[in-house]
């Protein structure tokens, strides 16, 4: 008995490896077996089109409380005098005034500020003509700003400036700020 066991175990361990060798067998040229097929013939959906599937019936969600999406820096302060104040008196510049760091500001100055506060930060840019001056950077007032209420500004706007957060970047927007520093002797 255990003679004929072994005889059916030599036979059969090679028909089923076999078998399974050619159930696995890759044939480019002809479609293969499918098992589930829910997944892949689910309907796609365009991104601004309603969605019977989703919770909320559109096919964009709303991103995750509390997420923060890449190359983005959270900011949590609104606009008005009162938020740069205080963002003035909590938010400090994590950058130092290297030379690498006030080359780029200027850069950043030269491309987004100049043209209306002037290469020198004047409030004398090119612009002035069609629009009031902006304020320029080398009075008292300007001089006895924190460093993030210059920075508010930059990233809210404020009274005829608009917001620069879409343009200039997180980091770019303290660069240009210890430029503006540079430009008022500090």
């Amino acid at each position: 008995m255990k003679n004929k066991a072994s005889w059916l175990g030599v036979i059969l361990l090679p028909v089923i490896v076999l078998g399974g060798l050619l159930l696995m067998n890759r044939n480019n040229a002809a479609r293969n077996l499918e098992w589930p097929t829910q997944m892949q013939y689910s309907p796609a959906y365009l991104s601004q089109t309603p969605n019977p599937v989703l919770p909320n019936g559109m096919t964009e969600q709303m991103p995750v409380a509390g997420t923060i999406p890449r190359g983005y820096q959270p900011f949590h302060y609104g606009p008005g005098p009162e938020e740069a104040i205080r963002a003035g008196n909590e938010l400090k510049n994590p950058f130092q005034p290297t030379e690498e760091n006030l080359a780029r500001g200027q850069q950043v100055f030269n491309n987004q500020c100049a043209v209306c506060h002037g290469a020198t930060g004047a409030g004398d840019g090119p612009l002035i003509p069609k629009y009031p001056n902006p304020p320029a950077y080398n009075t008292d007032k300007s001089k006895a700003l924190a460093d993030g209420n210059i920075f508010h500004v930059i990233t809210l706007g404020r009274n005829n400036m608009p917001s620069h957060a879409a343009l200039v970047s997180f980091d770019d927007r303290w660069k240009a700020v210890l430029y503006i520093r540079k430009l008022q002797g500090k």
